[in-house]
């Protein structure tokens, strides 16, 4: 048996890591004009917030369950061009939602986005492991800090393109997934280049952590267990958090977009920090803090003012979004063979919380208040605790795969 080695020679390829996180924040853009055009939708279609639940639940199902299937499949057949292939299928759901006639069309507009997100994440996130020479908990939370300025940017456009101008004016982001072939098609190029030389040279052994089959298995369900309990609460801000605060302060569609925005842009620097400090000082600390430490902020945000809302809601994002990364490169440690099923599982398992979560709570705030609902999943951090029983990835040895 062997400890890990933990210090590499060569530095992270920063040219990819740069690209693949601009791509994700294209492709993250645009599924995050879905529920930044929630407001516009409800008013024009007269929805139900149930019906607004549903619209994230048909994209985050078709954007995780597709995921580990198309992870698995590319740990054994990679595929360079997939992305490219993926986007296609969001570039379909954007230009459709854009002419949308009906509620219906609405749905498949966004399972068609939905798909796209499903081929884009598991081999964009291989991408990053790639190019991360070793420092993977950064590389992870460059890719995701991509993704998250994305979704943060879809508000404010949305605020800027649509909301002034109309539902068709959602046509104008098709520009941006053209933008996210091109980018696409050089990693494909640098990733087709890598695969060759991987072909070419001898075989790495795989070192695998020296575990129990329980110990691992039991350690990816806290892990999930502790997304559910992340991608639960995010949802209760990203699809409703608009409605919160244009009903409890009087904010029009434009302003509420904003305080949005502070929540979504601090996840972005929050996901870069916590893959910093997820390669310092472990990944299981990052994990824990991240989601039991936001608890005392989630439980004071439903009785706070406006001004302390938009305080509160910039903290919960910083500390709530650094667990991420450390969770995605903590599993794919866990399973090193499976890099692609096990990003696949995670992306899809968030994805999927997140839909679930939309929906539970959109009908719930139809049949009590909206602000019920923050009181009620302002205690969800708390399930946090359970990161206590992770093991120590740092401390743990490795041996050879068979």
């Amino acid at each position: 048996m062997s400890t890990i080695k933990t210090s590499g020679v060569q530095k992270p390829v920063y040219a990819i890591l740069i690209a693949i996180s601009a791509a994700h924040l294209l492709n993250d853009l645009l599924q995050a004009v879905i529920p930044a055009i929630y407001p516009k939708l409800e008013a024009k279609y007269d929805l139900t917030f149930a019906q607004v639940g549903m619209i994230t639940l048909c994209y985050q199902l078709a954007a995780s369950i597709f995921q580990p299937v198309v992870g698995a499949y590319t740990d054994k057949n990679p595929k360079p061009y997939s992305q490219i292939f993926g986007m296609l299928f969001t570039m379909a759901g954007i230009a459709l939602l854009a002419y949308a006639p009906n509620y219906e069309m609405i749905l498949v507009s966004v399972i068609l986005v939905g798909i796209g997100s499903s081929i884009f994440h598991p081999e964009s996130s291989r991408v990053a492991f790639m190019a991360s020479n070793g420092r993977r908990s950064f590389a992870q939370s460059v890719f995701q800090i991509g993704g998250n300025t994305g979704t943060a940017l879809a508000p404010l456009l949305i605020a800027w393109i649509v909301l002034p101008n109309g539902q068709l004016y959602i046509l104008w982001f098709v520009g941006f997934a053209i933008m996210a072939q091109i980018v696409l098609a050089y990693i494909a190029k640098w990733y087709k280049n890598r695969l060759k030389i991987a072909s070419r040279s001898t075989k790495k052994v795989i070192q695998v952590p020296d575990l129990s089959a329980f110990k691992i298995n039991s350690a990816i369900g806290i892990l999930l267990v502790l997304i559910f309990s992340k991608y639960f609460y995010v949802a209760s801000i990203t699809s409703y958090f608009q409605f919160y605060t244009m009903d409890k302060f009087g904010l029009n569609e434009v302003q509420a977009q904003v305080y949005l925005f502070y929540f979504l842009i601090s996840v972005a620097v929050g996901t870069l920090l916590g893959g910093i400090f997820g390669d310092r000082f472990g990944r299981k600390y990052v994990i824990w803090f991240s989601v039991l430490g936001a608890a005392p902020f989630t439980l004071a945000l439903p009785y706070v003012d406006l001004h302390l809302t938009g305080i509160l809601i910039v903290i919960i994002g910083l500390i709530i979004s650094s667990a991420f990364p450390s969770i995605l490169v903590y599993a794919q440690e866990l399973l090193p063979k499976k890099l692609g099923m096990v990003s696949g599982l995670f992306y899809g398992f968030a994805f999927g919380m997140g839909g679930v979560g939309s929906a539970v709570l959109g009908i719930l705030i139809d049949e009590y208040k909206i602000e019920y609902v923050y009181h009620l999943c302002s205690y969800l951090p708390l399930i946090g605790i359970i990161a206590y029983f992770l093991p120590n990835m740092k401390k743990i040895k490795y041996k050879d795969a068979e």
